[in-house]
């Protein structure tokens, strides 16, 4: 925040209100005070001049009604000697004028010329006339000063005998009030150097305060509400500091929960499974998660500010206003090549008490794992529906014709008997199956396991099938002479090879060949039962342990395989913690390889 000038600081206006009304008042004050002055000196000085004026009046008075009996040149050196005494600084000139105008005496040695003489001053005439004083001020015409004039009419009884008029000095009263004046501005200077540093201390009170609130709203805005403003007083001032500390506690507690909800959500939506998008009013893209990220594969700069719809690819279907108003989730397909990848999305939408729109919440979910196991259910379904129809159709017919009189027949009743009973059992084997796989899904079995020589548990194994076997196929093996001893549950790793030796047997031609392999590479036991059959082709080689899957599935149930054999085997590897996996080239044969741990400190063992 920029530094406030103090020429624009709030201290600064209020000592310039301060000292303007301090001048308005003192002008008010000195103009009321000058005009009263002015005008009781200017009455003063007219009172002065005019009681003055009165003694010679009655002595004028006097020796203008001696007029009769007295020549004009005794008249006029009297007058003169009367009107001689009024003269001084203050009373410049003083004439007699009788009821014709004529100039009688006057008191200006360098005016004497002016006696017998008409006078034309508009007072004395105006006097003359109303018989009346008549007097005002007025601007000399010689030496440019203000004078005061006044025609005072000489009267015995009811007859006007003539005027006195006087002209009087009262520049001298302006000059006292110029240096009132001046007295005045200075006194006002004074005052308003005294008001401003005042002001300025004054002021200090006021904007202390403030300055320390801004301060400290500087402070906030930059997150730090540790400060607290000084209260100085009771006052609106030290109330509003009061107040703004509290305030500053409350945003400093709301602040708190604010920060500490935000982490809460950044963590719940950087530690969510689903993805998360939130737009504004217009669909741009704001806030973005890990996972959603992941699943689009960019980075969360390249994805703020761009349109949903393009992000999430649907802008050929809908418009963003489509998705505001969506009702049910939709599904995309992300899904690449080598793996299926399928998101359910689900809007929601952001809005004001008011209605109005803010924007879009959408979270996607992952339901590739859900998608996939509705797949597998229905595939397993109808496996099943399909693995029991046929023996089941073979079963009603068969037994038909026998209901139809076959059974009549010993040759033919027999053999479609034979027929039922192979069916049967091809079908106890399957729900067997079932019900084993079953059970290893829900774990609900335990393994009985035991220390067990490994190489003399699989050859005895091997032996079994090698004597029972019904092709020319020869069983080598590459088996270690010393013992390995594993800790295995023996039922369940016999099954587990039993089958795999029985594919192997099943696919093998006459002729052919099937080895048998066991190492030990740290802790671990590495089993390789490997056939010279038919092969699988390469895309087909993982999911040999899928159920129900089957590489050629006419020649597979013709053999009389459920498809669960190498599902149930995968299990109990794994239950084993070992793994299970094949190898194959389509027309030379196929390896399935399994591993199980074992323990290298147990030297001796016996498998029972």
């Amino acid at each position: 925040m920029q530094k406030v000038r103090f020429l624009k600081s709030v201290q600064m206006k209020i000592v310039l209100i301060y000292m303007l009304l301090i001048i308005i008042a003192m002008q008010i004050m000195g103009l009321y005070f000058a005009n009263k002055l002015e005008a009781t000196l200017i009455n003063n000085f007219e009172t002065s001049i005019s009681q003055r004026l009165k003694i010679a009046e009655f002595s004028v008075k006097e020796e203008m009604k001696k007029t009769n009996n007295e020549n004009d040149s005794t008249l006029e050196d009297n007058l003169r000697s009367i009107i001689g005494g009024l003269s001084s600084n203050d009373i410049t000139e003083v004439r007699v004028i009788d009821v014709r105008s004529r100039i009688l005496a006057t008191s200006d040695e360098n005016n004497q010329s002016s006696v017998g003489q008409r006078s034309n001053d508009s007072l004395v005439q105006q006097t003359l006339t109303t018989a009346s004083q008549v007097d005002k001020i007025a601007l000399d015409d010689e030496t440019r000063k203000r004078v005061w004039v006044v025609a005072k009419p000489i009267q015995a009884g009811d007859k006007t005998l003539g005027a006195i008029y006087v002209k009087a000095n009262i520049e001298s009263v302006f000059d006292q009030m110029s240096s009132i004046n001046k007295i005045l501005a200075a006194g006002t200077a004074l005052a308003l150097l005294i008001t401003m540093v005042l002001g300025v201390f004054i002021s200090k009170t006021i904007t202390k305060p403030i300055s320390d609130m801004r301060r400290q709203a500087q402070a906030m805005a930059k997150g730090n509400y540790s400060r607290k403003v000084k209260v100085y007083g009771d006052d609106e001032i030290g109330q509003l500091a009061v107040a703004f500390n509290h305030l500053t506690n409350r945003l400093q507690e709301a602040q708190s929960t604010t920060e500490g909800e935000r982490r809460k959500l950044a963590s719940v939506l950087a530690n969510m499974t689903d993805g998360v998008i939130a737009t504004d009013r217009k669909g741009k893209i704001m806030v973005i998660n890990t996972p959603a990220q992941n699943l689009l594969g960019s980075e969360q700069s390249e994805m703020m500010g761009r349109s949903l719809t393009t992000v999430l690819g649907v802008d050929d279907e809908y418009t963003f206003e489509d998705l505001i108003h969506m009702k049910e989730s939709i599904n995309l397909d992300f899904s690449k090549q080598e793996q299926p990848y399928i998101w359910r999305a689900t809007f929601s939408v952001i809005q004001k008490e008011t209605g109005f729109v803010n924007g879009l919440i959408t979270v996607l979910h992952d339901i590739t794992e859900q998608e996939k196991i509705d797949m597998e259910r229905r595939d397993f379904v109808s496996n099943v529906s399909h693995e029991l129809r046929t023996p089941l159709t073979t079963m009603r017919s068969y037994l038909e014709a026998l209901s139809d009189g076959a059974i009549n027949e010993p040759e033919l009743g027999k053999q479609f008997l034979s027929v039922a009973q192979t069916e049967t059992e091809r079908m106890i084997r399957l729900v067997t199956d079932l019900l084993q796989l079953s059970r290893m899904d829900s774990r609900e079995y335990e393994l009985n396991t035991d220390f067990v020589d490994f190489i003399k548990f699989f050859n005895r194994i091997i032996d079994r099938f090698e004597m029972a076997k019904s092709k020319e196929i020869t069983f080598k093996r590459s088996l270690p002479t010393t013992p390995l001893y594993v800790e295995i549950d023996t039922d369940k790793v016999t099954q587990v090879i039993d089958n795999i030796i029985s594919n192997a047997q099943k696919y093998s031609p006459d002729g052919g060949s099937i080895r048998f392999t066991v190492t030990a590479n740290d802790g671990e036991l590495l089993v390789e039962i490997k056939d010279t059959g038919m092969g699988i082709p390469r895309e087909q080689v993982d999911r040999i342990f899928d159920r129900f899957y089957r590489v050629d599935r006419a020649r597979a149930r013709s053999m009389g395989g459920t498809g669960l054999g190498l599902a149930i085997s995968r299990e109990m590897i794994m239950a084993h913690n070992g793994r299970i996996w094949a190898e194959s080239v389509e027309g030379k044969g196929t390896s399935v390889f399994f591993t199980l741990p074992y323990d290298v400190d147990i030297e001796d063992g016996e498998w029972d």
